[in-house]
């Protein structure tokens, strides 16, 4: 007989990583009262003075400190963070050079970061168990009792929507009346239309290969059916027992792009911002134990959990919303890719305007590409026209021949978009007398002039304040209004077309999907309107009968200093111009521009986004920027300028032996650092520094390398790999 090994000296000794800004995992005890944890399962630690939750890293700790804590508690029995997950948060601070406790605390639902129990509840909808109900005298169970018995499988929330109560229905599951079931699949309640042949030959190239890692640009016109195609796609994937993570931008996208998705699939469930902590946490603990067939979210649900994972696609994959620009600064598209890769299975990415980046993967051979050329259903393309605004008279923004053309659409029963991509009613209020302009206190910015509630709104740090009735420098009563806002364009749409509904849809009058549903029910309706927004109208949204699409500010974007506006404002452009003509009914785009022969805007009209795209891509590889050399961006800031100037140029000194010595091939630039664009927001000093290399090998070996030095709490500072904002 043998005997058992004795312990060795670190057994009982696991790593854990915290959710601190700290590059380091911490070695703590296990006692011999508690399970050795899971790799991937959360524990509870003291940490400093607090008492936090960690995630256990590693249960085999060869040099292990000598002073070592106990840990408190050990919340799970199985890993919460799997290891596909696990694998992708130790990736994913490699290349964004983020702490890991960090990461894996962005990874985890909120309610499993604050120590909920993870466990699936039990399914809340109910049936009776016998034919009768056996005490006749109870007259509260006998009603709940045949109100199950007429109706069949019932929702809780119904139930007490009906006017039962939940005590009522606890006395019932008591007796063993009734039973807890799983919610009825309900019935397939749509005939999908036939693919057309662009549609299906990029059906039958993905299907072809659904055992295999392989990006594919699924690049269609607005309107051209990519929805169909995804679904078409997502058909074989669900019929083979697997299961899709399919990515929108919007949260307001979600419930619409859900219902077209529930009419066809069963096990269909959501992962967004609006959802309670529950809710998210119960969608995540499905979806990994393999309860849901699909999963419909925005950008955090990149790191929800599969049982079996077999396809994954990216709609509107150009979408900035996609990058986290605070904190951890992660693409959910890039980290979907990985995630494909790893997993060996098909991506495919969706829009109408590609990013530059899907592009020059296409001309690499990296992604296949799926043109959809033409629009779905015979509709035609929008026609574009110019206005050229030198010279003209204009009412709010709204120029005198773009005012007849909205009327001829109105008085030929269709719908039109104005397109402004300002909210507010003006950026700047400026005294007439002495030229003085409401700034931000705390901000290098002008204030915004609100007038529903009227204020003033710095749009950076949100501080709000009273419109003063004279002017702060001169005194005198003279101020004025410049630019334009929504609000604004919207107050003089409504003196031009009394008669005609108005509905403007912004930040200040949308904040939620169910105000943005019940603003397009009305639109729906098919009655001549008018519609105002921002950038909020031109993802994905549907309206059938909109025949005219006004662009009243074409120039910004094409102005700014940022290598990526130009982009930017092309895709936004061609985006919301995909808004009209979606039907039966021609469209037409109008476009107000005080620069008609701005060479990025005369491309685009002339050659369509694809002429655009391929010229930018081109001057991009010229210019040596991304996508053809990697960047990261680094940031700092703090209540004193010099602190955060100094940080970086000490940086700048560590990064800058990464060079070769020949000047003509440098394998690194460095431009900086420089005060931000805007320099002080938040009273905060903000610069920057630039880092571009030959290759991404270069680019993570050189921030690698960067010694983190202590600094004051006051001065904050960070990483951008892949910067979607360069400014």
């Amino acid at each position: 007989m043998t005997k058992d090994k004795p312990e060795t000296k670190h057994s009982r000794v696991i790593q854990i990583a915290v959710p601190r800004p700290l590059h380091a995992v911490y070695d703590y005890s296990v006692p011999t009262d508690l399970d050795i944890p899971v790799v991937g399962s959360r524990v509870k630690v003291p940490f400093a003075r607090t008492i936090t939750i960690g995630i256990c890293v590693a249960t085999c700790v060869e040099t292990p400190h000598a002073k070592l804590k106990d840990i408190h508690e050990v919340l799970d029995d199985e890993a919460v963070v799997p290891a596909e997950l696990m694998a992708l948060a130790h990736w994913m601070t490699d290349y964004y050079h983020y702490p890991l406790g960090e990461v894996l605390a962005t990874i985890l639902p909120a309610a499993a970061r604050k120590g909920a129990i993870c466990r699936i509840d039990p399914p809340d909808h109910w049936r009776t168990t016998k034919p009768v109900f056996s005490n006749p005298r109870a007259k509260t169970q006998q009603a709940l009792f045949d109100h199950l018995k007429q109706n069949g499988t019932c929702a809780g929330p119904d139930l007490i929507a009906s006017g039962f109560s939940r005590q009522t229905l606890r006395k019932l599951l008591e007796q063993q009346q009734v039973e807890r079931c799983s919610p009825p699949i309900a019935p397939i309640d749509e005939t999908p239309p036939i693919p057309t042949d662009a549609q299906q030959r990029a059906i039958s190239t993905v299907t072809a290969r659904l055992g295999a890692f392989q990006p594919y640009l699924l690049e269609g016109v607005t309107g051209s059916g990519k929805t169909e195609v995804y679904l078409r796609t997502i058909a074989p994937v669900v019929e083979d027992g697997k299961q899709v993570l399919v990515l929108v931008p919007e949260i307001a996208l979600t419930p619409q792009t859900l219902g077209r998705f529930a009419r066809r699939f069963p096990g269909v469930g959501m992962l967004h911002s609006n959802m309670t902590d529950h809710e998210r946490l119960q969608t995540w603990l499905k979806c990994s134990a393999g309860e849901l067939n699909i999963v419909i979210g925005t950008r955090s649900a990149v790191f929800t959990p599969f049982a079996e994972l077999g396809l994954i696609i990216v709609d509107e994959e150009h979408d900035s919303s996609y990058k986290q620009q605070e904190g951890l600064r992660y693409s959910a598209r890039d980290l979907a890719i990985k995630r494909a890769q790893t997993n060996k299975l098909p991506i495919v990415l969706g829009s109408a305007t590609p990013s530059l980046e899907s592009l020059y993967n296409v001309q690499l051979e990296r992604s296949i590409k799926l043109p959809l050329p033409t629009r779905a259903g015979g509709a035609q393309m929008p026609k574009y026209r110019l206005i050229d605004m030198r010279g003209q008279e204009h009412r709010d923004g709204i120029s005198t021949p773009l005012e007849r053309v909205i009327r001829t659409h109105l008085d030929a029963q269709g719908q039109v978009l104005v397109f402004l991509n300002r909210r507010g009613f003006a950026p700047t209020l400026l005294c007439a007398g002495c030229g003085w302009q409401a700034t931000c206190s705390d901000c290098d910015a002008r204030l915004t002039l609100h007038r529903a509630p009227r204020g003033l709104v710095c749009h950076h740090c949100s501080l709000k304040f009273q419109v003063p009735e004279n002017c702060e420098a001169c005194r005198k009563n003279s101020l004025l209004p410049v630019g334009l806002g929504t609000q604004r364009t919207e107050q003089g749409l409504m003196d031009l077309f009394k008669a005609t509904p108005i509905y403007r849809v912004d930040r200040d009058t949308t904040r939620t999907s169910q105000q943005l549903e019940a603003q397009f029910a009305k639109v729906n309706q098919g009655d001549p309107c008018i519609m105002i927004g921002t950038q909020m109208l031109a993802k994905g949204h549907h309206f059938p009968d909109v025949t005219l699409v006004a662009v009243l500010n074409a120039d910004a974007g094409f102005l700014s200093p940022d290598f990526r506006a130009p982009e930017r404002s092309a895709q936004l452009i061609v985006q919301v111009a995909g808004r009209a003509g979606r039907a039966k009914r021609p469209g037409e785009v109008w476009i107000q521009t005080f620069q008609p022969e701005n060479p990025n805007l005369v491309r685009l009209i002339e050659q369509g986004y694809a002429g655009f795209a391929q010229m930018e891509l081109q001057d991009r590889i010229k210019m040596g920027l991304p996508p053809a050399k990697p960047m990261a961006l680094l940031r700092a800031e703090s209540p004193n300028a010099k602190d955060a100037q100094e940080l970086l140029t000490l940086f700048k000194h560590q990064l800058s032996v990464h060079k070769t010595e020949h000047p003509a091939r440098p394998t690194i630039e460095l431009l900086g650092p420089v005060p931000a664009p805007l320099t002080r927001v938040a009273n905060r000093y903000r610069y920057q520094l630039m880092v571009l290399t030959t290759n991404r090998k270069q680019l993570h070996q050189a921030l690698a390398s960067i010694k983190k030095p202590k600094t004051h709490y006051s001065l904050r500072w960070s990483i951008d790999v892949d910067p979607y904002d360069s400014l």
